[in-house]
């Protein structure tokens, strides 16, 4: 339903995107990731029919966004990382003058109105004037403008900032559910949020896309070395050597009485191992598991690792 293809975009002879090309499809959460400067906000505005790519080509919802941009702001919300509000409205009279905007007759507009009133908080504060909101409340009339028309397809900037910690939850939860007949493509500086919320990652550096999948399918590209931990019961005494002769290539470090971690390129295989070990020798597994890098370490290595070779 997103489908970006070969975009670049010059500034002078500052090149801010360079040949970027991915897609979002319906039912998929993509999480849009870089450094401040890496052309993130750039591919959005191109996307939303902002500004036109100096090269390249777009689709939203199956419509060109350079032959037809009227179709493709039909069929998108798209919420700026700083929202568009008129300040002087209220906020049902600013969301019903949006909701008019996108063509909504007045039995859809009601509809609508109750529906992003519920869903994103707003019943506490539907008539007052917007210049009067904290900025967590200015972000929800925002994130609620983008949705008063239903779209197909969403392109978030920083949804959630300003939100204290529960709202931050309220809006994760409403950008799952939205997710299960739409398309979402979303910005975030917090990479906990990109985590915790998308289903994949396009991490995008000096303009180009560095990696494009999911945290597990990065970490692997990039830090394909694991850490397998393993505890056994303290009733018998486990070697180091007992668990060194099982694995010839990994690296066995012993932490504490029964306590092993195992540096493994194939991390399945190692739990396999250990698991029939303990078995065939009658000990109790107290943990065992693999060490997963988070999405702060994986972000890190790819920007670390495309900044050398550069």
């Amino acid at each position: 339903m997103i489908e970006a293809q070969g975009l670049s975009m010059d500034y002078g002879n500052f090149r801010a995107v360079d040949k970027c090309s991915f897609e979002v499809q319906k039912g998929e959460i993509v999480g849009l990731v870089g450094p401040n400067g890496a052309g993130k906000t750039t591919i959005m505005m191109i996307l939303s029919t902002q500004i036109q790519p100096t090269e390249g080509q777009a689709k939203i919802n199956g419509f060109d966004i350079d032959k037809d941009p009227i179709s493709v702001r039909n069929n998108l919300g798209f919420l700026p990382e700083q929202a568009p509000l008129y300040e002087d409205m209220e906020v049902r009279e600013y969301l019903s003058f949006v909701g008019s905007g996108r063509g909504l007759d007045k039995g859809q507009l009601k509809k609508r109105l109750n529906w992003v009133g519920e869903r994103c908080g707003l019943s506490p504060v539907w008539c007052k004037p917007i210049v009067e909101l904290s900025k967590g409340y200015k972000q929800r009339v925002g994130l609620a403008q983008a949705l008063i028309h239903d779209p197909p397809v969403l392109i978030l900037d920083e949804p959630t900032s300003g939100l204290d910690p529960l709202q931050i939850m309220e809006i994760r939860s409403l950008i799952k559910e939205l997710s299960r007949d739409k398309a979402i493509l979303f910005s975030s500086h917090i990479l906990q949020e990109i985590s915790a919320v998308t289903d994949r990652a396009v991490v995008i550096s000096d303009g180009k896309i560095r990696a494009d999948g999911s945290l597990d399918e990065l970490s692997r590209k990039v830090l394909p070395q694991r850490r397998v931990h393993v505890r056994f019961s303290g009733e018998k005494e486990v070697l180091v050597e007992d668990i060194k002769a099982l694995f010839e290539k990994e690296e066995v470090k012993k932490k504490d009485t029964n306590y092993f971690v195992i540096e493994t390129r194939r991390p399945e295989s190692v739990l396999i191992t250990l698991s029939q070990f303990s078995n065939e020798k009658g000990l109790i597994l107290i943990e065992l598991f693999e060490e997963r890098p988070d999405l702060e370490e994986v972000f890190s290595a790819l920007i670390h690792r495309k900044s050398k070779q550069n």
